[in-house]
């Protein structure tokens, strides 16, 4: 799947690994944010970390008429505020969506899919 942006030169397809890639690299910078995790654990069976390769199993891009909406599965670092990390994933997100690829995110959900200890492996 990818979505399509119409411009006044023809139309452009971006990829959702593309999509996942930006938004994962925009996820797992910020402070808090031990990793992403998959979007369906028990069906991947993966209760672990997500690698940059596997960004796209924990994030969820849906097109709309003049945007996508994103939903990040992250894991969080304990002792860290929750509601302040995903505010700060949220902003991130949004911002690196529409600098490096002139997508506007409508909404950016983040779901907690844990939390670990930070310099745990």
């Amino acid at each position: 799947m990818a979505v399509k942006i119409k411009t006044k030169y023809g139309v452009i397809d971006i990829d959702n690994a593309v999509i996942a890639t930006v938004v994962g690299g925009a996820a797992t910078e910020i402070f808090g944010v031990v990793g992403m995790a998959s979007k369906n654990q028990i069906r991947d069976n993966l209760n672990e970390i997500l690698n940059r390769e596997n960004y796209s199993r924990g994030v969820v891009v849906r097109q709309e008429d003049n945007g996508v909406t994103i939903e990040v599965n992250i894991i969080v670092g304990y002792g860290t505020k929750i509601s302040e990390v995903c505010r700060n994933v949220q902003d991130k997100v949004k911002y690196n969506l529409e600098s490096m690829l002139g997508l506007t995110a409508h909404a950016v959900t983040v779901i907690v899919q844990g939390v670990r200890v930070i310099g745990e492996d």
